[in-house]
């Protein structure tokens, strides 16, 4: 049976698809961009405000699911620049300190032109 997740605390899907979904005892989320849930706006125009923003999105959409970062079991990062990537693993390190199995590939555009977007797969 899937369950799909949607909070207010998280940018609201603008497509056919939802936040996340979970499927047994895993969660699913769709790929988090920075925008700030409250304005519909990007927050940050560096790499770190807008990871910040992206793992804020993440943590409620988790929290939703009634699970957190720690039950991380893999990760897929897209960044738009990867001489962003050492300021992009210095947020990213505080929040995933389980160190789950991770993917980080640089990609030419995403979706309103940020810099970065993270998908998680948790246990819940």
């Amino acid at each position: 049976m899937l369950k799909k997740i949607d909070t207010k605390k998280a940018p609201a899907a603008i497509g056919p698809y939802s936040q996340a979904i979970v499927c047994g005892n895993l969660l699913f989320t769709s790929g988090q961009i920075p925008i700030d849930p409250a304005t519909g706006e990007i927050h940050g125009a560096d790499i770190t405000a807008q990871a910040e923003q992206v793992m804020q999105n993440l943590a409620a959409v988790l929290e939703e699911a009634g699970t957190a970062f720690e039950n991380a079991v893999k990760t897929t990062c897209f960044l738009t620049d990867m001489a962003d990537f050492a300021a992009f693993n210095a947020v990213y390190e505080k929040y995933f300190t389980g160190k789950p199995a991770r993917s980080c590939v640089a990609v030419k555009t995403l979706p309103k032109n940020v810099l970065v977007e993270v998908e998680v797969i948790a246990a819940v």
